[in-house]
């Protein structure tokens, strides 16, 4: 999968369903609204979370970059997802 590297990350989140948290969790994102400058995300374990959406963001960063700690066990991130995230190209 390619995907344009400087586009909003709320545009990012969207399309590969997936979000890095502070500590390097990697969750599953069960639904995204974009609202102006932020972006309310719900991950598959239940946590509700409002960030910014600037493309000069940590997460911006760490999805651009594929940087993660591990994937978090309450939302089941299969390990097919997983790979096909370390592969994705930012064009």
């Amino acid at each position: 999968m390619s995907i344009r590297k400087h586009q909003p990350p709320g545009e990012i989140i969207q399309k590969i369903k997936l979000w890095p948290s502070l500590n390097g969790i990697l969750h599953g994102v069960k639904s995204v609204k974009i609202k102006g400058a932020y972006i309310e995300l719900i991950t598959h374990c239940g946590q509700q979370i409002k960030i910014r959406n600037s493309r000069h963001s940590r997460v911006a960063r760490w999805l651009r970059n594929k940087w993660y700690a591990g994937a978090c066990p309450k939302c089941r991130v299969p390990e097919w997802k997983l790979e096909k995230y370390s592969q994705t190209k930012f064009l």
